[in-house]
């Protein structure tokens, strides 16, 4: 994968997208960013292709060349409604997995295959079939962070954002809910259906203790701190507000609208903080650095080169397909009253 230099097109080209993002990304950086950031925005419109970006994307990625945005719920549910012939998504495996069940006829790509997730990986369908087992008649609700495979063993699949209303709405006294430990805790607290919880964790919001953000706020009392509910239960406890990346992002906009605006910690992926910031530059951010490396495999080379090859497709096997797309379906379908 040879390096691009930056030529007098691409600077013109680029030149305006600069000038919007120039107070999120560093001037000194964008002659590298730049002939990468117009190559693949010209190899979208040849292949009428679509960047779906995860909030945990580098600002390089996030502002440039994404079209769509946001977190693991607004990527599905926009992936349904594109009319793109080519989805690049910029995240983890599982999430083009979701992409590529709700457009089996379209061609869904990840610039690395090798983007994985700690929770996806913490669990497996012949895990969930002797959940089934164990509690017969429980239904099965599984967070989106989780293989297709696994999807197919479900009822329904959640996110951080929606999970407490989907729990609910489910209308019976007992949930199976898969397979994040922390976020079932967190759904467990809010609602009276008893949860039965996995042991699987993130390995990005699971380091962050209750002592870091006692921490912070000793530093500044009035700071308000946010934390995404993959965090451990004494991080939630000490947390002003608690919710999805979506979630985050909007509370931030409610705090930036006030008079002064009170300083953020928001507590997950570091390059969270990075794009909220880029869109409330009147916020003061207290910036905890936790990398997740799978999202960080995503890079603008990588993304051109997914693009020139069309690689690396992302498929799912036609069987699982069918199941996993019912469960995805019926979340997407709730989602749409709630999410309002």
């Amino acid at each position: 994968m040879s390096s691009l230099v930056l030529t007098p097109e691409a600077e013109r080209e680029t030149r305006p997208i600069f000038e919007r993002v120039a107070h999120v990304i560093p001037a000194v950086e964008w002659p590298v960013h730049a002939p990468y950031v117009a190559a693949i925005n010209r190899l979208k419109r040849e292949r009428n292709a679509v960047i779906l970006a995860h909030n945990y994307q580098v600002p390089e990625i996030f502002h440039t060349v994404a079209d769509i945005v946001g977190d693991s719920l607004a990527l599905a549910m926009q992936a349904a409604k594109t009319e793109a012939d080519v989805i690049v998504l910029c995240g983890v495996h599982f999430m083009a997995e979701t992409a590529k069940l709700v457009n089996p006829d379209k061609t869904v790509l990840v610039p690395d295959l090798k983007a994985g997730c700690s929770l996806a990986d913490s669990i497996t369908a012949a895990d969930v079939r002797l959940l089934r087992e164990r509690y017969p008649g429980v239904p099965v609700a599984t967070y989106v962070n989780t293989s297709a495979e696994v999807k197919a063993e479900s009822d329904i699949c959640v996110t951080s954002g929606n999970a407490v209303k989907i729990v609910e709405a489910l209308g019976v006294p007992r949930v199976i809910f898969l397979p994040d430990e922390y976020l079932a805790k967190y759904v467990a607290s809010q609602t009276n259906v008893e949860i039965i919880a996995w042991k699987g964790h993130c390995e990005v919001h699971e380091r962050f203790t209750g002592e870091q953000l006692r921490a912070f706020r000793e530093g500044d009392p009035t700071l308000q701190i946010l934390a995404h509910p993959e965090c451990p239960p004494d991080v939630l406890a000490e947390a002003d507000y608690v919710g999805s990346t979506h979630g985050m992002a909007n509370y931030v906009g409610t705090l930036s609208a006030q008079a002064k605006a009170p300083r953020v910690v928001m507590i997950t992926e570091c390059s969270m903080a990075d794009n909220v910031a880029g869109l409330y530059p009147n916020v003061d951010f207290v910036r905890p650095c936790n990398l997740c490396p799978h999202m960080k495999r995503n890079t603008l080379p990588k993304i051109l080169h997914s693009l020139e090859t069309m690689e690396y497709e992302v498929t799912v096997d036609p069987a699982i397909a069918e199941r996993a797309r019912r469960a995805v379906d019926r979340m997407l379908e709730l989602s749409s009253g709630i999410r309002a």
